[in-house]
């Protein structure tokens, strides 16, 4: 009786390899990871995650809706994978940017280019979910003989994933059917339109109470002596600098302006200074 034996996969000298052990680093790559441990089988993922670290995954192309990747197996020819994960319809992402937009946090850490810890509860309020809950919310296919599905293949390209979705939240959403550029386009439609002017007073409305007149101000000339000097109530008075908790909000929140033509990323570009500004002030700062 002839026996079966294990061709070992070929190492690429160009692969993508795992950075982490967790293959995620952040809450959201972990819940697409957790997500997946619930639905595939373990001993698939676990053969995945050897070729996930040992660089058998040469590419990953992330766009709309799908994810597909060449994975170098122990033929010479890569194997092509595929994922497909089902997008939310129309009407399911209006309703979704419609429970972000009523939450300020969520509008604003998103428009800054960061993902809510709590996201998950504005899909909850619109009915649908970020991660996949089903099987049937991804379709997979892989050209590799192995009859499973998912197979090891596959499950490197689902685990790298999560690092991908570290340095970058707004791939969930493209997976989902939105762009980056979808999700802040309508978060800012809905914000304008909370924003836009007030109309006229009708004649029936009561007159507003009037204000009342501010303390005299003393003349400057009368405090030219205690100018300089701290008032009392500035005894308890402490600042504390620090780097900010957005880095490059407003250009985040603006986007590119028209007359931005380099090749280059505008937000990315213009990032990277603020994060060295803000670098450098607290260098200088700490030195004196």
């Amino acid at each position: 009786m002839w026996g079966f034996y294990k061709r070992r996969p070929r190492r690429p000298g160009n692969g993508i390899k795992a950075q982490s052990k967790q293959f995620g680093k952040t809450w959201w790559a972990s819940r697409w990871l957790q997500a997946l441990y619930e639905l595939i089988d373990p001993a698939r993922l676990a053969r995945g995650r050897s070729y996930a670290r040992s660089g058998q995954v040469l590419n990953l192309d992330i766009q709309t809706g799908q994810v597909n990747a060449r994975v170098q197996g122990s033929y010479p020819q890569p194997y092509a994978v595929s994922i497909k994960i089902k997008p939310l319809s129309a009407t399911e992402w209006t309703r979704v940017a419609d429970a972000m937009s009523a939450q300020a946090l969520f509008a604003a850490k998103l428009l800054a280019g960061e993902m809510p810890q709590d996201i998950e509860k504005a899909f909850a309020v619109a009915g649908v979910s970020l991660f996949p809950t089903e099987l049937d919310d991804m379709e997979t296919d892989c050209s590799c003989p192995d009859w499973s599905n998912p197979c090891k293949h596959i499950a490197a390209v689902y685990l790298l994933l999560g690092e991908q979705f570290d340095s970058d939240p707004f791939l969930l959403f493209r997976l989902r059917g939105k762009s980056k550029t979808d999700i802040i386009a309508m978060l800012r439609a809905r914000r304008s339109a909370q924003e836009t002017p007030v109309s006229p007073k009708s004649k029936n409305q009561q007159p507003r109470k009037k204000r009342e007149r501010p303390e005299p101000v003393a003349p400057l000339e009368s405090l030219v002596t205690s100018f300089w000097s701290a008032d009392d109530l500035l005894a308890d008075f402490k600042t504390q600098i620090q780097a900010p908790e957005f880095d490059a909000a407003p250009i985040k929140r603006l986007g590119s302006p028209g007359f931005w033509h380099s090749k280059r990323d505008f937000v990315q570009t213009f990032t990277a200074h603020y994060q060295s500004a803000t670098k450098a002030a607290l260098e200088l700062i700490q030195d004196e």
